[in-house]
């Protein structure tokens, strides 16, 4: 039976105290770029940006990333490539995902990022820690930690695509 575990209240709540994490721990935030994992995660760190500009009254650059070609679930591609560009060298970045379950992703968009340039730092915010880590992967800055069974499933639902902001437990 679905449960409704973080309203639209509770996801903006989460994200607000992320932000401010991130802001705390990357004073001079001209050096920061916020990198969203497709699909969700790419909405996760538009507002997360969205939020710093408002607090803080500066814009820092939001890139989408998609790790498709980089999973190792689905057939290797010839051409890996990515969004971004060498403008990561030197660079803070924070990834920013939907839910952290086996860290494949994760690994999948370090992955990508690499092949993209040498960034300074790299830090993780996830919006829902599961538990259940297959790689040596710990996230930064995490929204909500909901331990999980394994056939259980977690759903996030975001406004641009869903229609609604909440996050479900199957």
């Amino acid at each position: 039976m679905a449960k409704v575990i973080m309203d639209q209240t509770g996801i903006q709540r989460a994200l607000t105290r992320i932000t401010y994490e991130i802001i705390e721990q990357n004073r001079g935030l001209t050096n920061l770029i916020i990198v969203g994992i497709r699909t969700r995660g790419a909405y996760l760190a538009t507002r997360i940006g969205q939020r710093i500009e408002q607090l803080e009254g500066t814009k820092i650059p939001v890139v989408f990333l998609d790790v498709t070609d980089y999973r190792d679930d689905r057939p290797a591609s010839r051409t890996k490539t990515t969004q971004l560009d060498d403008k990561i060298n030197g660079k803070n970045i924070v990834l920013v995902d939907d839910v952290l379950y086996t860290g494949r992703t994760i690994r999948a968009a370090l992955d990508a990022i690499m092949d993209s340039g040498r960034p300074q730092k790299i830090s993780l915010a996830v919006l829902i820690d599961r538990g259940h880590r297959e790689l040596p992967i710990r996230p930064d800055f995490v929204g909500k930690n909901i331990p999980t069974a394994h056939d259980e499933t977690i759903n996030v639902q975001m406004t641009e695509v869903d229609q609604v902001d909440q996050v479900i437990l199957n």
